[in-house]
């Protein structure tokens, strides 16, 4: 598959693959090196656009006159945004956490142009959770699956967990494709 003529600014596999689903293979991926603190009182969207900005912004400066594409995703309970688990007795809280509920999985895409010009979507998912066993967390803890993202990953086994999806699945993997593809074409980049 041939190359396109942008950076993807994100070091994600899942990122990478979803581009690739799409035929929009980036010509190279440099992870932007940002501080992905929130601020006092920042909504999740406003957050998470933030974040999609920042990351492609801190790229496009290291490589200016080249597209730029950054994205982030978040997971969200009401208002409370979910945070990468450091270790497994926090990842077995957001599993209690999800458990029966429904939450929101937020991904925000940020193009730059060749003119340092950005541009930016939001995607919002509904995802459904079962009530979860004492085992079924237990064992998804265990699986390790979870380790470098926020709340999940739906493309291993919590997918047997998920009710329901009201949304765009590929935003819930990391990058929600009908945006970014019209954000790319809006760019120029077919």
């Amino acid at each position: 598959m041939l190359e396109k003529d942008f950076i993807l600014a994100s070091g994600s596999p899942q990122r990478k693959a979803l581009l690739s689903q799409i035929g929009f293979v980036p010509k190279a991926i440099i992870p932007a090196d940002i501080d992905e603190s929130e601020r006092k009182n920042e909504k999740p969207f406003a957050y998470v656009k933030r974040m999609a900005i920042e990351k492609a912004l801190n790229v496009a400066k290291l490589y200016p006159n080249e597209v730029v594409l950054g994205a982030d995703t978040i997971v969200t309970v009401g208002t409370k945004i979910l945070h990468k688990s450091r270790s497994d007795e926090e990842q077995r809280k957001v599993m209690q956490l999800l458990s029966g509920k429904a939450h929101r999985v937020i991904s925000a895409v940020c193009v730059i142009n060749k003119h340092g010009v950005a541009s930016v979507k939001v995607n919002s998912t509904r995802v459904l959770m079962k009530n979860l066993s004492q085992k079924e967390i237990d064992d998804y803890v265990a699986s390790h699956e979870w380790v470098g993202c926020c709340g999940y990953k739906i493309e291993g086994k919590l997918a047997a967990y998920v009710k329901k999806i009201v949304g765009s699945y590929s935003g819930v993997v990391g990058l929600p494709l009908y945006e970014t593809q019209n954000l790319l074409l809006g760019v120029g980049i077919k």
